[in-house]
C-alpha cells in the first residue's frame, strides 16, 4: 500500500513569535483614521529603533511568490515580507495567535473559526480582511496553480473548505479530524486580495512576484517590505510601517529601519564576511566555523550559542529501489546484500558514531537511532539508544546471513562473491566527505570496501531521484517542524523524500509505518498519537531504512550589541523574530 496522503514542505511552515498578548491602540495613516487597531504585543524586551541588519545568503531566491517556492532562500526571504495566521511559537514549539487573534474548535475536531485582527494592514496601507484569507486558501488549493504545498491543505482525500463568515471571521471545515491541529495555520502567507486576484483570474498567478517585479507591486503583512533586488549581489528591504505589532510600551515594531540579504556562496566566505563585520547574523555554522569564531568570541565580543541537537540528522542509505526497469544489473547484484535487515543491522553496529560526532563535529553532534533526533523533545522515542559501535556484534549478523571471510579477512557473499560497493556524498560538504571517509574506514576493519565518490551536490540528487543509480549515499535532513506529519515525506512509502525506495513496493514494515502515520494524522488524544509515534521509530530503529549516524547541533552567532538575539532550533534559527532584534547602540546602523 502507499501512504495515501503526501504531506509537502512542512520544513517550511516552521516560523513562529514569542507568547504574544492583544493590544488595542489608533492606526495613524488616511486608509484607516477611523479604525481601532488589534495590534499584537510581544512579551520580548523592548528595544531602540533605528540601525540595519545584514545577513549573508548561501543562495539568492528563486521568487518572491511564496505559493509557488520550494527553496530555502526563497522562504527565507519571504518569510520577512509575509505573515500567516497562527505561528508555531518558538520558545515553547506551541501555537500562538498571530493575524488571526483567537481560534476555536468544533467539539467533533473539523471545523476551525478563526477570528482576524481589525484595522491591519498590508505594507502598502490597504487592509486586511476575510476576502484575503478566502483568497489566499483558493489560490493553494487551486491545482491549476500547481503550488507544491497544496498537499498540506489535503485532508482525508479532501481539500479544505474555507468559508467567510463576515468581514473578520473565516471557517474551516475538515473532511476528518487532523491532529496536526492549528499549526495548520503556520506558515501559510496571507496574500493581499486587491494586487494578486487579477493575475490569478487571467490564469498567470504562477508568473507573479519574480524576482524581476517592482518593488511597489509586492505587499505583505511581515515586518519589512522589499525595496531593491541587484542579481548576483544583494537584497534589500525596508521596514514596514504598518506592521501589526508594538512592543509592551506601545512602541511600533520591527526596529530595524533596514535588512539586507548578501549573497555569499560558501560557509567560509560567509564565517569571513562574519569576522569582517559585513554580515551581523550567522547561522547553520559548522563546528569548525564555530571554533574559528569561539576562538575570537573574547576579543571582537561576538554572541555564539550551542544550542544542542537541532530536528536535522545525518545518515546512510541503501538503494533499495526496484530496479527491473532499470538495466542496472550490477547494482540489482549488490542490492541482494543490502535488502537484508541483517546486513543493514550489521553496517550500522560497525559505525563509530560518537568517533563522528567527536572528530567530524568537535563533540558538537549527539549520537542517534532514528529519525527522530533528541532534540524533539516532545516527540523523541526515549527508549531507543543508538547502537554502540561493536565489530563482533557486526560480525555475528553477517554470519548469520550467510557471509564468510577469506584467508586475507575479505568480506565475501555466500556466492563467493567480494563484498563492495561505492558511496556517494556531496563534495562541497566537509563534514558529510568526513563521514564518508569514517565509514569506508569503519567498514574497512569489518573486510568490506567502500569506494567513496564525491559529486558535486545537484549531480548527486540527480543519481538519487532520477537515475536511481548507485549503491549507497551519506546525506543530511535539515530540521521541520517537531510534529510527527514533518516525518512524512520521508518515513513514509508515498513521501517525496523517501529516498532509498522511491521504485517498487513497500515491505511488510514499511506497510505498517505506513499504516501508524495515517492513524496518527487524524489521532487526536496526544498520549495515543505519541504511542503510535513511537512504534514508528521502534520499526525505523530495527529495519533501518536509513542508518542513523548523529543529530548536529544548532549553532549560530550574532554581532556585539544586537538585542533580543534569541536563536532556536527551528528554521529560520536566527531571523523567526526579525521583528524584535535591536542594536543596543550605533551599532549596525
Amino acid at each position: 500500500m502507499g501512504f495515501r496522503r503526501r504531506s509537502t514542505k512542512w520544513t517550511e511552515r516552521c516560523l513562529s513569535v514569542l507568547v504574544l498578548l492583544t493590544c488595542s491602540v489608533a492606526i495613524a495613516g488616511p486608509v484607516a483614521a477611523e479604525v481601532t487597531a488589534d495590534y499584537l504585543r510581544p512579551t520580548a524586551k523592548p528595544g531602540r529603533s533605528g540601525g540595519a541588519l545584514t545577513v549573508a545568503l548561501r543562495a539568492e531566491p528563486k521568487t518572491f511568490n511564496p505559493v509557488v517556492a520550494v527553496d530555502n532562500p526563497s522562504f527565507t526571504v519571504v518569510r520577512r515580507l509575509m505573515a500567516d495566521l497562527i505561528h508555531i511559537d518558538r520558545a515553547t514549539q506551541e501555537t500562538t495567535a498571530a493575524l488571526a487573534r483567537s481560534w476555536s474548535v468544533s467539539p467533533d475536531g473539523r471545523r476551525y473559526t478563526l477570528e482576524l485582527r481589525r484595522g491591519i494592514l498590508f505594507s502598502d496601507g490597504h487592509p486586511l480582511d476575510a476576502d484575503d484569507v478566502v483568497f489566499t486558501f483558493g489560490v493553494y488549493l487551486d491545482e491549476e496553480v500547481g503550488s507544491p504545498h497544496r498537499d498540506f491543505l489535503i485532508v482525508a482525500d479532501e481539500p479544505i473548505v474555507v468559508e467567510k463568515l463576515d468581514s473578520h471571521t473565516v471557517a474551516f471545515t475538515l473532511a476528518e479530524p487532523y491532529a496536526v491541529g492549528e499549526r495548520l495555520f503556520d506558515s501559510i502567507p496571507i496574500l493581499p486580495r486587491h494586487l494578486l486576484q487579477h493575475a490569478y483570474r487571467e490564469g498567470r498567478f504562477g508568473e507573479t512576484w519574480q524576482l524581476s517585479t517592482p518593488a511597489e507591486q509586492i505587499a505583505g503583512l511581515g515586518p519589512f517590505r522589499l525595496e531593491k533586488y541587484v542579481p548576483g549581489e544583494r537584497l534589500e528591504m525596508v521596514r514596514n510601517p504598518h506592521y501589526w505589532k508594538v512592543d509592551r510600551t506601545g512602541q511600533r515594531l520591527p526596529y530595524l529601519e533596514r535588512l539586507t540579504f548578501l549573497f555569499v556562496a560558501s560557509e567560509d566566505a560567509q564565517t569571513l564576511r562574519f569576522q569582517a563585520g559585513d554580515t551581523h547574523l550567522t547561522n547553520r555554522l559548522s563546528a569548525k566555523s564555530y571554533a574559528v569564531l569561539d576562538r575570537e568570541r573574547g576579543s571582537r565580543g561576538y554572541t555564539l550559542e550551542d544550542l544542542g541537537p537541532g530536528l536535522g540528522y545525518t545518515f546512510l542509505f541503501f538503494n533499495l529501489n526496484d530496479l527491473r526497469e532499470k538495466e542496472l544489473p550490477e547494482i540489482e547484484r549488490k542490492q541482494a546484500w543490502f535488502r537484508q535487515v541483517a546486513f543493514r543491522r550489521a553496517v550500522s553496529a560497525t559505525m563509530d558514531r560518537a568517533g563522528i560526532a567527536r572528530l567530524v563535529y568537535q563533540g558538537r553532534a549527539t549520537p542517534i537511532a532514528s529519525h527522530v533526533s533528541p532534540g524533539n523533545k516532545q516527540w523523541a522515542n526515549r527508549a531507543l539508544e543508538p547502537p554502540e559501535r561493536s565489530l563482533e556484534a557486526a560480525r555475528a549478523l553477517l554470519r548469520e546471513a550467510g557471509f564468510t571471510w577469506d584467508e586475507d579477512g575479505k568480506l565475501r557473499d555466500a556466492g563467493g562473491e567480494p563484498v563492495a560497493f561505492s558511496l556517494l556524498t556531496s563534495s562541497s560538504n566537509e563534514e558529510r566527505k568526513e563521514i564518508a571517509t569514517i565509514v569506508q574506514d569503519d567498514l574497512g576493519q569489518l573486510g568490506l570496501r567502500v569506494d567513496v565518490v564525491p559529486l558535486e551536490f545537484r549531480a548527486m540528487l540527480d543519481r538519487i531521484f532520477r537515475g536511481h543509480d548507485y549503491d549507497a549515499c551519506v546525506l543530511a535532513f535539515g530540521g521541520g517542524d517537531v510534529d510527527p506529519n514533518s516525518a512524512i515525506p520521508t518515513i513514509t512509502s508515498g513521501g517525496q523524500n523517501h529516498l532509498w525506495r522511491l521504485l517498487g513496493e513497500p515491505p511488510p514494515w514499511q506497510v505498517e509505518i505506513d499504516r501508524l502515520m495515517d492513524r496518527q494524522l487524524t489521532t487526536i488524544d496526544p498520549v495515543e498519537r505519541k504511542r503510535l509515534y513511537d512504534r514508528v521509530q521502534e520499526l525505523a530503529a530495527q529495519n533501518l531504512p536509513m542508518i542513523f549516524l548523529v543529530s548536529p547541533n544548532v549553532l549560530a552567532g550574532a554581532a556585539p550589541g544586537l538585542g533580543n538575539f534569541s536563536p532556536a532550533i527551528l528554521d529560520h534559527f536566527t531571523l523567526w523574530n526579525a521583528d524584535e532584534l535591536y542594536w543596543r547602540s550605533d551599532g549596525g546602523s
